[in-house]
């Protein structure tokens, strides 16, 4: 039986992962693995970007694929090469070398692109079937090329430009008010640079705060040192002309008149799934590549698509004739991993002729929790937090909503039920309450009667050793990962003292990072107890 080729276009986070997940095959020799990675560096974790972008980690830290393991269990891993194009017909994909390299199943995890918004000053160029067929040479995996003094933050080289200005404490303008322009703008403010946050929304974060939370976001934004003009669309950018001849950012112009001065604009205006393979190849898109329930294109059984560039739709004779389609790809890297070990899973089973142990369809991901990351400020929010307290709902007669706010110190809660049950909340400087309905979010748990009783956890007397329900075996702790308190606690009794440690060894903290606190928390306790872990519940 010969090997099945398994192609691989793309190879961020969840390409490693997908990579990694296939290497016992690819060293049995069930399976023959080629990677077109596309940038010249081995797959490094995008999430910790901006932790880079101000100095916070080093790039060492950041590699999460192993070149030199893949390569040695018999894969291909070409750095460097891009994907120019896919020819269906001859399973074949055509690379930036000029080689056509052929393929039995193609797996797409080419990820997103930066979105660049309409600024007079700033090109951008339409991705769409009739752009891609005109000028694919210059749109297929390239990016928009940008001013100088204005950049995006999606990669290395994006990093290495906003590095270098929060070394010299310049005057940095970030545009858009989402969870990862904030975490720069507050990193880069830490870090001594002068940070001005521009959105045109009511207040940051909009897509995932109410306007209670977003308001005391906004306030400790503020008392971070960070200027947030809110309200504010950006219209078009100004250069001036340096003495060495660059043209440069100068200031940036909003519709309502102000002008803002600046050494560096950040675009952080959300992404968009990188298409235009598949588009060019015929296969259906929406806002990613579409995918049903089992990561198979609607349009060719042999392609399939993972993490960013991924729209899980399950298919129907009602949406196959409907132009735009429902959901999008989650953009976030615990389902992206998710995903890729389950096709590979499905593939290696495929190759080995051996009984599928994985369900018939990827796992179906609840609502993503969404956390912004930053020294001293803690933000969590998931579900649907629309609803407000005084609303007379005839539709949800059984939902209730608990609010709590004290904006002088920072801090807001919102806790939104079903029946009882939490279905959504947002939590502003409030990390302990924000873990406990964590839990009990991921329980589908019933609220205690008197929901006051969950800002103990964050007051002052609050003793988190009383509480065995946040330190239970079975309680998940990292999310991405899907890593419990059980599992760092045995790894803790096996001599690993250290967050980083724990990483290396179950995966835990190596996603969006948000779950540092809480593993560090664990490896206290079981050094307080003697390194022994708990076994019960």
């Amino acid at each position: 039986m010969s090997a099945l080729r398994v192609v691989l276009i793309g190879y961020g986070p969840v390409g490693a992962r997908f990579v990694e997940e296939l290497l016992p095959a690819a060293e049995h020799g069930s399976i023959a693995l080629t990677v077109v990675a596309g940038e010249d560096v081995e797959a490094y974790n995008r999430v910790l970007v901006a932790e880079y972008a101000v100095g916070n980690t080093e790039l060492d830290a950041m590699f999460v694929g192993d070149r030199a393991a893949a390569e040695a269990a018999g894969a291909r891993v070409l750095l460097g090469v891009a994907a120019m194009s896919i020819d269906r017909a001859a399973k074949t994909v055509l690379l930036s070398t000029g080689e056509a390299l052929p393929y039995d199943r193609l797996v797409l995890a080419t990820g997103s692109r930066a979105n660049v918004p309409t600024l007079d000053g700033v090109e951008r160029h339409r991705r769409d079937l009739s752009s891609l067929e005109k000028y694919a040479r210059q749109l297929v995996a390239r990016d928009d090329e940008l001013p100088e003094g204005v950049t995006t933050l999606r990669d290395l080289a994006d990093a290495e430009r906003v590095l270098g200005a929060v070394r010299a404490r310049k005057r940095i303008i970030v545009l858009g008010a989402g969870v990862l322009g904030l975490e720069l703008a507050l990193a880069a403010a830490h870090a001594g640079a002068q940070v001005c946050v521009v959105h045109h929304g009511p207040h940051p974060m909009p897509r995932n705060l109410d306007r209670g939370g977003g308001q005391v976001l906004r306030a400790a934004l503020r008392r971070s040192g960070i200027t947030v003009i809110a309200h504010s669309r950006a219209e078009a950018v100004a250069f001036r002309t340096d003495a060495d001849g660059t043209r440069r950012f100068d200031l940036l112009v909003t519709a309502d008149g102000k002008q803002l001065r600046g050494d560096l604009l950040v675009l952080s205006c959300g992404v968009s799934p990188r298409n235009e393979l598949a588009t060019l190849a015929g296969l259906r898109t929406a806002v990613g590549i579409v995918v049903g329930p089992d990561l198979v294109s609607w349009t060719d059984p042999n392609v399939s698509a993972i993490g960013d560039c991924a729209q899980v739709v399950e298919r129907t004779d009602e949406l196959a004739r409907q132009r735009v389609l429902p959901g999008a790809p989650s953009g976030l890297i615990g389902p992206g991993w998710r995903q890729a070990s389950w096709l590979a899973a499905t593939l290696i089973a495929s190759a080995t002729g051996a009984d599928a142990s994985t369900d018939a369809a990827a796992p179906a991901e609840r609502d993503a929790i969404v956390m912004l990351k930053a020294e001293h400020i803690d933000v969590v929010a998931v579900g649907d937090i629309t609803a407000d307290p005084w609303d007379d709902d005839a539709v949800h007669p059984r939902r209730r909503v608990s609010q709590w706010a004290d904006p002088e110190h920072l801090r807001y809660v919102k806790m939104v039920t079903e029946d009882g049950a939490l279905t959504g909340f947002v939590s502003v400087g409030m990390p302990r309450t924000a873990a406990e309905l964590t839990l009990l979010f991921e329980r589908r748990g019933e609220l205690p009667a008197d929901r006051s009783m969950l800002l103990r956890f964050d007051g002052p007397d609050y003793d988190p050793s009383t509480d065995a329900d946040a330190f239970a075996p079975a309680s998940t702790v990292c999310w991405c990962n899907g890593v419990t308190v059980g599992r760092i606690e045995e790894a803790a009794s096996c001599g690993i003292a250290t967050v980083e440690g724990v990483g290396r060894e179950t995966r835990a903290g190596t996603g969006c990072g948000g779950c540092k606190g809480r593993i560090a928390e664990i490896l206290a306790r079981a050094a307080e107890a003697g390194g022994t872990p708990s076994l019960t519940a």
